[in-house]
């Protein structure tokens, strides 16, 4: 109701809607042990060097192949930023350029 108010006419797009419940979704992804999304509980170690413990947790040995999920920092309880980091390891690694002066740049102009 309330994506209505923002945006009218987007309920009457949606085509379909499907629920598991945390049963459903262990049995549809053994990962995700009793329906938790997030990569499972997270100790000391694993909240500092999860998946692995390197300065880039998103770059793999292979190029141009980058891990970007609930179980790479800064873990799944902060939707978004692991994609935001592995997009800025993409741009180091691969494209050798700093998002973070664009954006510096976008806010100057």
């Amino acid at each position: 109701a309330v994506i209505e108010e923002v945006a009218p006419g987007f309920r009457d797009t949606i085509l379909a809607r499907h629920a598991m419940d945390p049963l459903a979704l262990e049995r549809y992804d053994e990962n995700y042990v009793g329906g938790d999304i997030g990569g499972g509980r997270v100790d000391v170690r694993q909240l500092l060097f999860r998946p692995v413990m390197r300065p880039d947790p998103y770059a793999t040995p292979a190029p141009n192949v980058f891990l970007c999920s609930s179980s790479t920092p800064p873990g799944g309880g902060v939707h978004g930023m692991c994609g935001y980091h592995a997009a800025q390891s993409v741009l180091r690694n691969v494209f050798e350029r700093d998002a973070r002066e664009g954006a510096r740049a976008a806010f100057r102009a």
